[in-house]
């Protein structure tokens, strides 16, 4: 066996198992997301958000009607579907200048 062979061997394992663990965190991530409590909204919501650790519920699905502000959002796939945005928030990170790389 030559160097190359076992450098192209040892990289090939190290790939392997660093998919391997990515895989094994997101199916877990889905196995919470499949089973989240389903919560009505209503007026018990807020009472139980602020009862929960760190006034946050991770990983809950909410069922409820809502109305859209303007319009509702209609799929493209499917034209029974639609959809609303709760909210949309934009984050601008503040710019500086780095002088030594003379970039912002």
């Amino acid at each position: 066996i030559t160097p190359g062979e076992l450098l192209c061997l040892g990289s090939s394992l190290a790939f392997s198992g660093l998919f391997y663990y990515l895989y094994r965190k997101k199916t877990r991530v889905v196995a919470r997301i499949q089973e989240a409590p389903k919560l009505q909204v209503d007026d018990d919501l807020p009472a139980l958000v602020s009862a929960a650790d760190g006034r946050c519920l991770p990983y809950v699905a909410l069922e409820g009607i809502v109305l859209p502000a303007k319009a509702a959002l209609t799929s493209h796939y499917h034209e029974r579907l639609q959809g609303v945005i709760q909210k949309l928030l934009l984050k601008e990170h503040r710019l500086v200048w780095n002088s030594l790389a003379r970039s912002w």
